[in-house]
């Protein structure tokens, strides 16, 4: 038996959007208003989508119950898998006193916390976007950020800020490889499109960084790197999705920023530098055993690089799926529940299908780079799974947490809640282009992935765009390029950034971290739809031909 998604049931779009939006109201007012917990915040919003999916849009009760523990285990692998690991590897190199190292060695670069916000939470953060997405980015910078002193709160907020730009292209190219399937629009035609928007706009994203680390005053003091950084990302980001693809547009995009940024710190120095705070200088760690040559310091980032990086390839990423990931039809839900015009030309069966991809790609290679660290840096395996399990035992809240934000994103997905809020926005006639990447990013927002929420939406773009005489191309890819700036709002990637930064007596809990990042993230958004409503209008000319 299937179930057909409604997405209009008390009769009219606008109202019924007005219900779906009740479970984000409900998660997002507890947060940043309330300060409940975000566990509890979670639970809340989850019955209230699973009361308004079962008595408002008729969802059977065992597919809302399916859907919710789909979304759970989802949760856990991969999101919480990766989380767990990535905190794993900063916590060994804290615990053994080579992070001191690398803390020196960074300042070496630049002591100016300002130039440090812009190598890590920026250049060093897209490369693992590129390399690996999910929570990854924001972990690892969230808990480098801390080490090297920043506060928890700016730790956090940079981290999300920063992890903007190579979201599209995240995970190497698979955000925009998955649309062009579910469209079936040209993959080299997207990704030039979302190549010719987000190159614009990651020109801005260093000095919007800046500004709201340290305000407009803060960032004239060093705008000529946040030029050099925005301006040669901006510009790869460009080169490589327009004459290459999407596949390597985040890594290459990272790697030239990160060179070129450093290659100014040789000649060029900030008048007046701004240091980090002293809460975890290097006097702070503990002392490490053997320090050895400086460059073990970096022994677990480079392995953490390299495995994510191999992981993440097609070929190695399938073989060892083959082995170790078996792949499982959903009971109850797979198959079930039928998507339907307009969102689809014809009604289609959403299928459940769940893979322990989490044993085989991005957290298991993780947790392969914290260990041979481990053992390069003579650590007995005792120690590092006495490391491991007080890495467990401290996000043990946190994992539960997503796991609840992954159940309500995907009963809201199963229940077509989140359809109808984006059909309520795709209402907009001749606006629709600046309402476009706005339904990207409540895709985004709600489902905490650029991929899930291209799956969603991206036949409503493709299907809205041709109603209204307006390019495809240009209206779906601009799902992927606006869904970039609700990245830093999704309830999975709040709670990421909190657990990364948590720990210390003023580290921030999961509403203080959304409150601060709103805002930014919303003004962003409404930037993309400026941009792309002129490039629909005014200078179709960017607009690349089939």
């Amino acid at each position: 038996m299937t179930w057909s998604q409604n997405y209009a049931p008390l009769g009219s779009v606008g109202v019924s959007a007005l219900i779906a939006a009740l479970p984000v109201v409900t998660l997002l007012g507890l947060l940043a208003f309330w300060h409940v917990r975000a566990q509890f915040a979670a639970l809340a919003a989850l019955f209230v989508a699973a009361v308004i999916a079962i008595a408002v849009y008729h969802m059977p009760a065992r597919l809302a119950l399916a859907a919710a523990v789909y979304g759970g285990a989802f949760g856990l692998f991969p999101i919480g898998w990766i989380l767990l690991n990535a905190i794993f590897i900063y916590n060994l190199s804290v615990e053994t006193g080579q992070f001191a190292i690398l803390q020196r060695q960074l300042s070496g670069v630049s002591r100016d916390r300002r130039i440090q916000a812009l190598l890590i939470a920026f250049s060093f953060g897209a490369f693992i976007e590129g390399a690996a997405g999910f929570g990854a980015p924001v972990a690892i910078t969230g808990a480098l950020l801390i080490g090297l002193g920043f506060r928890p709160l700016e730790a956090a907020k940079l981290a999300l800020i920063g992890n903007t730009a190579p979201v599209a292209f995240g995970s190497l190219g698979i955000p925009l490889v998955t649309l062009a399937k579910v469209t079936n629009l040209d993959l080299l035609s997207l990704s030039a499109m979302v190549g010719r928007q987000l190159g614009l706009v990651s020109i801005i994203i260093p000095f919007w960084l800046i500004v709201a680390q340290v305000g407009w005053r803060g960032m004239i003091g060093v705008w000529p790197a946040c030029l050099v950084t925005g301006v040669t990302f901006g510009a790869t980001q460009f080169l490589v999705s327009n004459f290459h693809g999407p596949w390597l547009v985040g890594i290459a995009s990272a790697t030239v920023s990160m060179f070129s940024l450093v290659a100014l710190m040789k000649f060029w120095r900030p008048a007046e530098e701004q240091q980090t705070s002293a809460q975890a200088t290097a006097a702070d760690q503990p002392p490490a055993s053997r320090p050895g040559p400086a460059w073990k310091a970096w022994l677990p980032w480079i392995f953490l690089s390299l495995f994510v990086f191999l992981s993440g390839l097609p070929a190695i990423k399938n073989f060892l799926n083959s082995v170790f990931a078996p792949n499982f039809h959903v009971p109850l839900l797979d198959d079930a529940v039928l998507r339907v015009p307009p969102v689809v030309v014809n009604p289609t069966p959403e299928h459940a299908v769940f893979s322990f991809n989490a044993l085989s790609a991005t957290g298991t290679a993780l947790l392969l780079a914290g260990i041979l660290a481990g053992l390069c840096l003579q650590l007995r395996p005792k120690r590092i799974l006495q490391i491991y399990g007080r890495t467990i035992w401290r996000v043990r809240t946190s994992l539960l947490t997503i796991a609840i934000m992954l159940a309500l994103g995907y009963t809201t997905r199963y229940s077509g809640t989140d359809t109808t809020m984006g059909l309520a926005l795709a209402a907009t006639g001749f606006l629709f282009p600046f309402f476009s990447p706005l339904i990207g990013w409540l895709g985004v927002a709600l489902t905490g992935s650029d991929t899930s929420s291209n799956v969603l939406f991206g036949n409503l773009q493709q299907v809205t765009a041709q109603q209204l005489n307006l390019p495809p191309i240009l209206m779906t890819a601009s799902n992927s390029s606006g869904g970039v700036m609700g990245k830093m709002i999704d309830a999975q990637s709040i709670v990421v950034a909190s657990v990364a930064t948590g720990g210390w007596p003023d580290s921030p809990d999961a509403g203080t971290v959304l409150r601060s990042v709103f805002w930014h993230s919303l003004a962003l958004a409404i930037l993309m739809g400026l941009l792309v409503m002129l490039q629909a209008y005014v200078f179709q000319w960017m607009i690349p031909t089939q």
